[in-house]
């Protein structure tokens, strides 16, 4: 074997040591596996919602309107007859597609500007940061209320609100990264050899940047469902008939519902809690594995 190929086969093992000790902290860590267990049998619930539920989730039978969970209707029917097991699952695809397309967004637009504003600094650094600045200073609940009362509502529009509304977390982590490596020899020898900021972007910065910004990514997923659930429940979100979490519980906004029709508000309510629940578990999973100090 020669020098080369031993000094390969030894970068090998550093880079792997890490990424099997991140692994093996993780599992570790039984609230979040078992969130994570979770999270992927919801996925799949929401991939596979028509066999499973067996039903049309916008199929009106008025005669079975506000059926109690039974035999043929597992968790019952709301006002119109329309099978809530099915409204639910299916709801799933759109409140889980926010969470994870919005957040991602987030990570993408976070990573290009903090990494820019770390490598470039001087005015660029000082616009990025402020515009930061600016985004994180409204809360972002009223101002994208805001934005879907003047757009419309929408699932795109939401998911590009909740997004740009999300990346100044994600652009702080990246320049911090990006600060603390610019000076290091190999980016100098990079530089020197005429490397621009993207390519500096892609092969140094972002993978120094993936596990904190995976952590932060993570954390975003589960702000995201909760602000759709939001959203949709003041109807300024997901638009009947297409189900949503949040819009299936404005069926329950009355004190006689909530009383005497509790599978209406009950499993999307559970659903929601759950699921953002079990996200910020895989969160903090992740930040306990990639940084030990933080054990």
């Amino acid at each position: 074997m020669t020098i080369p190929q031993v000094a390969d086969e030894v970068a090998g093992v550093a880079e792997a040591s890490p990424r099997r000790g991140a692994l093996r902290r993780f599992r570790r860590n039984p609230a979040a596996l078992a969130s994570l267990v979770f999270l992927f049998l919801v996925i799949l619930a929401a991939l596979f919602a028509r066999p499973l539920s067996g039903h049309d989730p916008n199929q009106i039978d008025l005669l079975a309107a506000r059926a109690a969970p039974g035999g043929e209707h597992w968790l019952g029917t709301d006002s119109t007859g329309r099978d809530v097991l099915s409204r639910l699952l299916f709801a799933g695809r759109i409140s889980l597609g926010v969470g994870i397309l919005s957040a991602g967004l987030a990570v993408v637009v976070g990573t290009v500007l903090g990494g820019l504003a770390g490598l470039l600094g001087g005015w660029v650094d000082g616009l990025v940061m402020r515009a930061a600045d600016v985004f994180m200073s409204f809360p972002s609940l009223v101002v994208i209320v805001v934005i879907a009362g003047v757009l419309g509502p929408s699932v795109v529009t939401m998911i590009i609100a909740i997004g740009l509304f999300q990346w100044p977390v994600c652009g702080r982590i990246v320049r911090g990264v990006t600060l603390s490596l610019r000076e290091q020899e190999y980016v100098l020898a990079s530089r020197a050899t005429g490397a621009g900021p993207v390519w500096l972007l892609r092969r140094h910065i972002i993978p120094a940047a993936l596990p904190p910004v995976s952590v932060a990514a993570t954390l975003a997923v589960a702000q995201a469902i909760a602000l759709e659930a939001t959203l949709s429940f003041l109807g300024l979100g997901v638009q009947p008939p297409s189900a949503s979490w949040g819009n299936m519980l404005t069926d329950a906004q009355s004190l006689t519902v909530i009383r005497s029709e509790p599978w209406l508000w009950l499993s999307p309510g559970v659903a929601v809690a759950l699921t953002v629940l079990a996200v910020n578990f895989i969160g903090d999973g992740l930040r306990d594995a990639v940084d030990p100090r933080q054990s």
